[in-house]
């Protein structure tokens, strides 16, 4: 890479892709990264570009605008763009220039905070309902639906959750040590109605040990391997259909989660704790929090001060 893209080109453009996705995380940023570059490798390649460069960026950025895609899903893309080239020219393969042009590619306007969806109390309570419990499949989707709503789980960590994280600690039933985003550690409090659902499903599929949610075969048999983070997709958008919420997604359950709990007053900063969330301006936007300073929390000290002239 000089500004020229790749010579040989796919030995270069796979080993500068492989270590992009090396600084990654999770595996789900991997994946989508992963998936946004391949998308860039395949417009270069049908456009007959030789060179990466800022202005080959931005024509690729036009053309996502031309398909129609959301602001968050370019800005993704793009942001996988700039990684590229920082690591091109961390690695000797283009000039520090020609990168620190390319991370400067303005990224598509966002009207305002993309928030998701959440359901209400009736919803979430219809939701966790819907699944037929008379059958083994029933009881595992909700017990996976109470644990992602009433813990507010991701869809990876609810796919992880073992028998032995649930565990008593003072006197009620928690998640303990809980891996999150970014390797952060956390207990989560766990409702009854949660580990009703949970004892159900695991009782039914003779779980002692091992990993709480199981894929399935057709003929309704446990499989000893975990459910995939896109059958837990599935499963949600499912049921989110059956009462009327379409296209209904893991993370609008975290919402869900959050919304409820500080409708009924739940402090944000626990809120924030059971989530995992790394800062409260996470929380904040998740809940739609704005700071109020007609009603500020210091009118509701209950302190009398008389400061002398």
């Amino acid at each position: 890479m000089n500004g020229a893209i790749l010579t040989p080109r796919a030995a270069t453009l796979e080993r500068v892709k492989a270590l992009v996705l090396d600084t990654l995380p999770s595996p789900e940023s991997k994946r989508a990264y992963g998936q946004a570059l391949d998308d860039f490798f395949r417009w270069c390649e049908a456009e007959a570009v030789s060179e990466f460069t800022k202005a080959v960026v931005n024509s690729y950025r036009v053309r996502l605008e031309e398909r129609s895609l959301s602001p968050s899903t370019i800005n993704q893309r793009l942001s996988a763009i700039r990684k590229l080239a920082m690591e091109a020219a961390d690695n000797g393969l283009m000039p520090p220039n020609i990168a620190t042009a390319i991370s400067r590619v303005k990224g598509a306007r966002q009207a305002g905070i993309r928030t998701g969806q959440w359901l209400t109390r009736e919803q979430a309570e219809d939701l966790i309902s819907a699944p037929n419990v008379i059958e083994n499949k029933g009881k595992r989707d909700r017990a996976l639906l109470a644990v992602l709503i009433g813990c507010g789980l991701r869809r990876r960590e609810a796919a992880s959750l073992t028998v032995g994280h649930i565990q008593l600690r003072d006197a009620r039933w928690v998640i303990v040590d809980l891996i999150g985003k970014g390797g952060r550690v956390r207990t989560v409090p766990m409702p009854s109605w949660t580990k009703s659902a949970i004892d159900s499903w695991i009782a039914a599929a003779d779980i002692r040990d091992g990993l709480v949610f199981r894929a399935m075969n057709r003929g309704g048999r446990v499989i000893a391997t975990s459910i995939t983070p896109r059958a837990i997709c599935q499963v949600i958008r499912r049921f989110g259909d059956t009462i009327g919420a379409p296209n209904l997604a893991p993370h609008d359950l975290r919402r869900t989660f959050a919304k409820l709990a500080h409708k009924d007053r739940s402090g944000l900063e626990q809120i924030q704790l059971s989530l995992g969330h790394a800062s409260v301006t996470t929380t904040e936007r998740y809940l739609g929090v704005r700071q109020d300073l007609i009603d500020a929390p210091c009118d509701h000290l209950g302190l009398t001060i008389e400061v002398p002239r």
